[in-house]
């Protein structure tokens, strides 16, 4: 699985994000902003505290909320959480092409 290896938020509620394969992708957050861990990232100054966990690979907040990185990578598309859901057993996947960009950009 990929991982999330820097982070910059070009504007609110948007994260653009390099991952360990070279690809890089804005992710645009505001509609994923719901419930009692998210609420606090509702306000763009506290949005724009986020920080990466080299550890997990991911981005954090302060308040510990995170994403995960295959939601950050694949979006609402993840094929792997596909796959499972139909048949119960891992598959190794690449990303779409539409969330990428080449890495010299």
């Amino acid at each position: 699985m990929e991982r999330v290896v820097e982070v910059h938020v070009p504007r609110p509620f948007v994260l653009d994000l390099p991952f360990t394969d070279g690809t890089r992708g804005e992710v645009e957050l505001e509609s994923e902003l719901w419930g009692e861990v998210f609420e606090p990232l509702r306000d763009p100054a506290y949005f724009a505290l986020v920080t990466v966990d080299e550890e997990i690979g991911t981005v954090v907040w302060p308040s510990s909320a995170d994403l995960a990185p295959e939601f950050l990578y694949y979006g609402d598309e993840n094929p792997y959480a596909t796959y499972l859901e139909q048949h119960g057993e891992p598959v190794a996947v690449g990303p779409p092409d539409t969330r990428t960009v080449p890495p010299d950009r």
